[in-house]
């Protein structure tokens, strides 16, 4: 009788400490409120901040609040950093270049440009220019067939041929197929056949325009993404002067690019004269940054959960500030206060069990810049980082939401993916907080949006790291516009989603183990 007198009074006490965790979640899910996030919102989407625009004083000065907010809420700096910022290196770029053919000099702008962007400083002799076609090289299709281009300067056009009818590469039967993000595959395809260097047409750009003639000489400002490797040295070709190289042949396959015919270069004779490349790249560093402060766990510290949000937007352009009060102010201003909320639990001492790191990045609009530089060179190991919550967009409505209640719903992303225990524990949190709809629509496999791959969570995810993704949807009324702004957030519905994003944090944080890694991810680019 005394035995089973304990065990019920130890069930009794588990079911008590259980209620009293979820009662503590509540009172400090409390403390998040449409009038807070409000307040913090017009200053991060306020005109002092000009946009937020990576690598400007606008984002300088939205970092430089975010800090001054998790220095005044308490929160601790990460020990390896210097403060709250992750500083990362922004690059750009001038480049000085001369350019012989046959010993005789070409004319900058009249002849070639040498974008500033994908060309180093280096010094190049060939003895021979060897005709490659499009430049593109895979098991089906080769244009590098019967030839060999080691050690001479490779030309061929910008493009792509038509296979059944069908675009080769894309298949998306517009004018797209002209332009330049495939030039860096082939300009790798070119180094890894040996090639000391490239001459590329562009079959729609018969001469240059003087903005392209300046444009080329400066670079914009880039992120140097890790293993990019050095592709070979290249100029774009105006047409007269790849005719005066081609000869005679050049009317016939331009006609042939147009039509993207696939092109037999070996009737073409490689030109047997020499070449050199003389190029001086001069570079500036600008630093941007990603702000953490840090929620110190109890008996778990040393496992963690990152709660992120990217607080840069598109800056200031002819006049207009793109204020992005949705993308991402709103997030910006959730993670501000899901910090308050979990650095007032530690304070009364219900602090979480894992450290919780909150992270605003920088350089998401440019292509998830901060993100990728934290994933490469984390302060806290990924592999003890049970989960990255990320909340880019969760103040407004999505115009294109045709079904359910449009004011009682949430896009999650990445439920699928990673770990099991994702929506086992989101949809609990969801339910404490009123039951939001969880709408897993943008996780279907044929997603034309591709919206997993393109916000922060996917720099954790890369690196196998559990993430889920939390989003409205919008993606037309005012997106990327200088129209999103703070009068057009629905403050009741952010607050309920914030304070939902609360409670997963507060159960991944407190829980016993840290999320299963039992789902591969499949590989896809953004």
């Amino acid at each position: 009788m005394t035995k089973i007198l304990f065990l019920l009074s130890f069930l009794l006490t588990l079911q008590l400490l259980t209620f009293a965790q979820k009662d503590k979640a509540g009172k400090y899910a409390a403390t998040i409120t449409a009038a807070d996030l409000k307040k913090q919102l017009i200053i991060i989407a306020s005109d002092e901040m000009e946009g937020r625009e990576t690598g400007t004083e606008g984002q300088r000065k939205a970092a430089a609040y975010i800090e001054s907010q998790f220095k005044k809420m308490g929160l601790a700096t990460a020990k390896s950093l210097n403060g709250y910022q992750q500083l990362y290196p922004l690059y750009q770029d001038s480049l000085s270049s001369e350019i012989e053919v046959n010993n005789q000099p070409a004319v900058y702008g009249k002849d070639y440009i040498s974008p500033a962007s994908n060309n180093e400083t280096g010094s190049i002799t060939a003895a021979s220019i060897i005709f490659a076609g499009y430049g593109i090289d895979d098991s089906t299709y080769s244009d590098y067939s019967g030839i060999d281009v080691k050690n001479k300067i490779v030309i061929f056009f910008l493009g792509e041929p038509k296979k059944d009818g069908k675009y080769f590469i894309n298949d998306n039967g517009n004018s797209s197929k002209w332009s330049y993000p495939g030039l860096s595959l082939k300009l790798a395809t070119a180094k890894a056949k040996g090639a000391a260097g490239a001459f590329v047409i562009n079959p729609l750009q018969e001469t240059f325009t003087q903005w392209s003639i300046d444009k080329s000489k400066n670079s914009t400002l880039y992120f140097p993404h890790e293993n990019a490797g050095t592709p070979v040295n290249y100029a774009l070709l105006s047409h007269a002067y790849a005719k005066s190289i081609l000869g005679n042949n050049f009317d016939t396959l331009l006609k042939q690019v147009k039509a993207a015919k696939t092109i037999d270069a070996g009737w073409l004779t490689e030109n047997k004269i020499p070449v050199q490349f003389k190029y001086n790249k001069f570079r500036t560093t600008i630093n941007a940054s990603n702000v953490l402060g840090v929620v110190e766990g109890t008996d778990k510290k040393d496992e963690y959960v990152f709660c992120t949000a990217h607080y840069d937007h598109l800056g200031k352009h002819d006049g207009k500030i793109y204020y992005g009060a949705d993308d991402d102010g709103s997030g910006t201003c959730g993670v501000l206060e899901m910090a308050k909320a979990f650095a007032k639990a530690k304070a009364a001492g219900d602090g979480p069990r894992r450290t919780v790191v909150f992270m605003t990045v920088s350089g998401e609009e440019k292509g998830l810049w901060g993100s990728e530089y934290y994933s490469d060179h984390p302060v806290f190991s990924l592999d003890k980082t049970s989960a990255d919550l990320n909340t880019d967009m969760v103040g407004r409505v999505d115009t294109e939401r045709k079904t359910g209640d449009t004011l009682n719903y949430v896009y999650v992303i990445g439920h699928n993916k990673l770990s099991s225990d994702l929506p086992v524990i989101n949809e609990a949190a969801n339910t404490k907080n009123g039951a939001l709809t969880l709408d897993y629509k943008f996780d279907d496999p044929n997603d034309n949006e591709r919206i997993y791959y393109r916000s922060d969570h996917y720099n954790f995810a890369r690196k196998g790291v559990p993430v889920l993704f939390f989003y409205d949807g919008m993606l037309k009324a005012d997106y990327h516009k200088p129209t999103d702004t703070i009068d057009k957030i629905n403050f009741a519905l952010y607050e309920k989603r914030v304070r939902m994003i609360f409670y997963t944090a507060w159960e991944i944080a407190n829980r016993d183990d840290m999320l299963k890694r039992d789902i591969p991810l499949t590989e896809g680019s953004r």
